[in-house]
């Protein structure tokens, strides 16, 4: 129990932490004060250096990552919660799902696990064809590539300017984590309130990362689940 509620007070505190951006030169440093959710005191909060090397691309790829990574841990939380809250009682399984949530994907019907798959692989799908460039248009790597308009013997030629591999390219246009979605019309139209609920966004993502790796390492440790944890405090 201890871990799960060390994860959340951390989690707290991580919440107003800045995003993971550190930089090493001019146009990084542009790059990086494009993306939401570094706040004051600290700024820029890097400390392994992952942006020490990385392009502006790879930056909002980290980005993305963060948000996915953030948007599923806030469903595991609360997966967590209800799940155990409603163990025995619910319609769902005849009402066989039991003990703590760690094991509950272990006690569904083999049928469910299909569905589990088509529905992950569909929305993945559905977010690689709004935010990522299509492959066969991916610039690909060709050392030693001269340009089309070069004399031979002029050594004007510009070695930045020859296409190399870029795996994982996003779209020049595509905002991370922005997929369109928004059923309840929640999006601001003010470009400074969406920046607010982006970094709100970020905040609570993670914090449900912490918490989430809290609760998992605490029903590892002792077989018990967050919410009888819970109830026996």
């Amino acid at each position: 129990m201890k871990l799960a509620i060390l994860s959340l007070v951390a989690g707290s505190a991580a919440a107003f932490a800045p995003s993971s951006v550190k930089t090493s030169s001019t146009s990084l440093n542009a790059a990086a004060e494009d993306l939401v959710g570094a706040l004051p005191p600290v700024g820029f909060f890097d400390p392994l250096g992952f942006a020490d090397k990385a392009d502006e691309n790879t930056l909002k790829r980290y980005r993305e990552a963060e948000l996915t990574h953030g948007r599923v841990s806030m469903l595991a939380v609360l997966g967590f919660l209800v799940g155990e809250k409603v163990e025995g009682s619910s319609f769902l399984f005849d009402a066989s799902i039991k003990g703590p949530a760690i094991s509950h994907l272990g006690q569904v019907p083999e049928g469910f696990w299909a569905i589990l798959l088509i529905t992950i692989g569909a929305a993945e799908q559905f977010r690689a064809e709004k935010g990522w460039v299509d492959p066969s248009e991916v610039p690909v790597d060709q050392p030693g590539l001269l340009k089309s308009d070069y004399v031979p013997g002029d050594l004007g030629l510009d070695p930045s300017e020859v296409p190399v591999d870029q795996p994982g390219l996003l779209k020049s246009d595509y905002v991370p984590g922005d997929l369109g979605f928004d059923p309840l019309g929640l999006k601001p139209e003010d470009p400074e309130e969406f920046m607010i609920m982006q970094t709100k966004e970020l905040q609570n993502g993670r914090l449900a990362m912490l918490a989430a790796a809290g609760f998992l390492a605490q029903e590892l440790a002792d077989g018990k689940g967050i919410v009888e944890h819970f109830q026996s405090m």
